[in-house]
């Protein structure tokens, strides 16, 4: 392994650390406010930029992006997600903490970590920084994820708000991936832009109506895994010396995210209570 390599697997850690902290400062801070509505942007981003918890986990969020976006010029797309899976691991401990977790929950994370780690070990070997890929491909990658996004908020409940964050967001990473190749690539810029927008509407309305790893913690697994896969078909980064533990690994993660998407019975916050009656403030 290069030095550059291991710099870069090794931001990867640092921002999943920070990313998955702001999203749990972000879940603790939304789930007590009143209901979020998209027809009062302003008074929603009122409430939230008003809550200094909220507040601390939205900029620790930022700088976790940050050093992103670094890990992935120094490391291929399919490797820095790899590396960053292991978020959902610390999710789950400031959770167990905080609330502890129910039985499916802990299954959950149980067949969602054993997913990704088959899925990092089916990168064993990989070096490959791959290339830029084609832009038309990144381009329909895009699309379709915002399609994807867009039919699963219709459900308007906590998993399906999870779900679609967890496209967006990985249809940004994949964009994100595309435009630190410079030149003409920038392009994508406000592409990704474009795709953290609704991303970050998607999960905040879905802190208010489920726990942190039925929304935060499936919004993880999907913006982990959904760019490995865009790694290995969209930017040549190879398939690994495993190949066939990709598969299984995929298999497991899907069913650990619906393990954890299944709906709490704790005693929700008041701006869960508030949206669970009058879905109509969206």
């Amino acid at each position: 392994m290069t030095p550059g390599l291991a710099a870069g697997l090794g931001l990867a850690l640092v921002s999943a650390g920070a990313l998955n902290w702001g999203y749990f400062a972000q879940h603790g801070a939304a789930s007590t406010l009143p209901p979020l509505a998209l027809r009062r942007p302003l008074a929603s981003l009122r409430l939230l930029f008003g809550k200094a918890r909220w507040l601390a986990g939205f900029f620790v969020g930022i700088a976790g992006w940050g050093v992103y976006v670094a890990a992935l010029t120094l490391a291929p797309l399919s490797l820095v997600q790899a590396a960053s899976a292991g978020g959902i691991g610390l999710l789950a401990l400031l959770v167990s903490r905080e609330a502890g977790l129910a039985p499916w929950e802990r299954n959950g994370v149980v067949v969602s970590v054993a997913g990704l780690g088959l899925l990092a070990g089916s990168l064993s070997g990989h070096t490959s920084h791959g290339s830029g890929g084609s832009a038309w491909a990144v381009a329909a990658w895009v699309a379709v994820s915002l399609g994807i996004a867009g039919a699963a908020v219709l459900s308007r409940n906590a998993a399906a708000f999870a779900v679609a964050a967890g496209v967006l967001y990985a249809a940004g990473d994949v964009a994100t991936k595309a435009a630190v190749h410079g030149g003409g690539r920038l392009a994508f810029v406000p592409v990704l832009l474009a795709c953290h927008g609704p991303a970050f509407v998607s999960l905040q309305l879905g802190f208010q109506r489920g726990g942190a790893l039925a929304t935060a913690g499936v919004a993880t697994l999907f913006t982990n895994v959904l760019p490995i896969a865009a790694g290995t078909t969209l930017f040549g980064e190879g398939l690994g010396s495993l190949p066939w533990l990709r598969v299984l690994a995929f298999a497991l993660t899907v069913g650990g995210a619906t393990l954890l998407a299944r709906p709490a019975r704790r005693n929700p916050g008041p701006g869960s209570l508030a949206l669970a009656g009058h879905s109509d403030t969206i």
